[in-house]
């Protein structure tokens, strides 16, 4: 029987894998078998991270949308404020009032008389 060479079946995949791994620093982004392991672990953290990317923005627009209320006292504090909301059903989300808070802090006030009325 005879010999055959695999040679660029295996090159062609372990080219394409180090591509993924082009930034990587040191053996990371040479050897083959690390290649593979920060590969998955790189893509195990980019999964993760993504769900607590969106966790931590909302936090951050929870965090402004609470310090313009208190400071322009619209109302007592943040969870009054969206509760208010919610009863005069005003569809605005934190992403867009956070926007609002930080660009034009009178628009949030007008929004918050229209709550009160």
């Amino acid at each position: 029987m005879t010999r055959v060479k695999r040679g660029y079946i295996a090159r062609r995949r372990r080219t394409k894998i180090r591509l993924f791994a082009s930034t990587f620093i040191g053996a990371h982004s040479r050897l083959t078998r690390t290649i593979t392991q920060q590969k998955m672990r790189a893509l195990v953290s980019s999964h993760r991270d993504r769900g607590r990317q969106k966790r931590d923005f909302r936090r951050l627009w929870i965090t402004r949308i609470n310090a313009v209320t208190r400071e322009n006292k619209v109302f007592c504090s943040y969870s009054l404020f969206i509760h208010n909301l919610y009863k005069k059903r005003l569809l605005l989300n934190r992403k867009i009032l956070a926007q609002i808070a930080i660009s034009n802090k009178n628009c949030l006030s007008i929004i918050s008389n229209k709550i009160l009325k």
